[in-house]
C-alpha cells in the first residue's frame, strides 16, 4: 500500500463510526497495540480504560509490585530503572508513545517505571487485555513484535554500553530521544527539538559515565554545532545525520 492509500486509510480508521470516541484522536491509536484491535475490541477495552496524567518524578509502577493494570504511553517519557538488594537503582531503559507498560503474564513486576517528564497515559485491566490477547491473533502478535523490537533495542544499547566512547553515548542517546520523544514526528524529518527527559545524573547513570563527562561531551557536541542548547535542557538538532555520524552507528 502506497503512502496515499495509507494515509486515506487512515482517514476513514479515524473516522469510523464504530470506534470509540475516545479512541478517535487517540495518540497512540495507530502505532500502539490498540491498531490492532478491531473497533468492537476497541469499544470493549475503551469502557474499562481511563486516562490521566502523571506528574515528573511520579512512580507509575513498582518493582516487585502486584501487577492488575498495563497501560499504553500517549505522552511523554518513562523511565525504567532496576534496583538491587542493597537499594542501588541502574536505569535500564526509556519508553516513549505509543509504547505499552507492563510486561503480561507476570504476576510481579521486575523493574520500575517512573515518569521521566509529565506523562499522560492510558490505564486499562490486565484481566481484560489477556483475555482479549486469546481472542485476537493480531494483539498477540503486535505484542509479540513490540518485544521484539524492544530485545533489539536491548541489545544495541548493550554496544552503546559496552564498545562506544563516552562522545558516542552521549550522542547516542541524544539521537534515541529525538527519534522517539514526539510521535507524531515525521520519520523523515532530518531535525528534532526537544527538552531533555533526563537531568545530567540520570544520563551519567544510564549511560555509565560521570556527570562532568555528560556535561563536557554535551558541550563539545554544542561547540562543534552538532546541537544548540538553550536554558540548560532543550536541544536543538539541526542535522540528525550529523547527530548519528558522531554516534559511533
Amino acid at each position: 500500500m502506497n503512502d496515499t492509500h495509507s494515509k486515506a486509510a487512515e482517514r476513514l480508521d479515524i473516522h469510523n463510526s464504530e470506534i470509540p470516541e475516545v479512541c478517535r484522536s487517540c495518540e497512540a491509536r495507530h502505532g500502539g497495540i490498540c491498531a490492532a484491535l478491531q473497533p468492537g475490541q476497541l469499544l470493549s477495552l475503551s469502557k474499562a480504560s481511563s486516562r490521566h496524567r502523571v506528574e515528573s518524578g511520579a512512580e507509575l509502577v513498582g518493582d516487585a509490585e502486584t501487577v492488575d493494570h498495563y497501560s499504553n504511553v500517549l505522552s511523554g517519557v518513562i523511565k525504567l530503572t532496576k534496583t538491587l538488594s542493597d537499594g542501588r537503582q541502574q536505569i535500564v531503559g526509556l519508553q516513549f508513545a505509543p509504547d505499552f507498560v507492563g510486561r503480561p503474564f507476570r504476576q510481579e513486576s521486575a523493574l520500575n517505571a517512573e515518569a521521566a517528564t509529565d506523562v499522560s497515559i492510558c490505564s486499562f485491566p490486565k484481566a481484560a487485555l489477556e483475555r482479549m490477547m486469546k481472542e485476537s491473533a493480531g494483539l498477540e502478535h503486535r505484542l509479540l513484535q513490540q518485544t521484539l523490537e524492544e530485545l533489539d533495542e536491548a541489545r544495541d544499547w548493550m554496544v552503546t554500553l559496552g564498545r562506544k566512547s563516552a562522545a558516542e553515548k552521549v550522542a547516542s542517546l541524544l539521537l534515541l530521544i529525538a527519534r522517539n520523544i514526539d510521535p507524531n514526528k515525521d520519520p523523515a524529518a532530518g531535525s528534532a527539538e526537544f527538552d531533555l527527559p533526563l537531568s545530567r545524573a540520570d544520563i551519567a547513570d544510564y549511560l555509565g559515565l560521570t556527570i562532568e563527562t555528560v556535561s563536557r561531551q554535551l558541550t563539545k557536541l554544542r561547540s562543534d554545532d552538532v546541537i544548540d542548547i538553550r536554558n540548560n535542557r532543550h536541544i536543538t538538532v539541526a542535522s540528525l545525520a550529523r547527530l548519528e555520524a558522531r554516534s559511533g552507528a
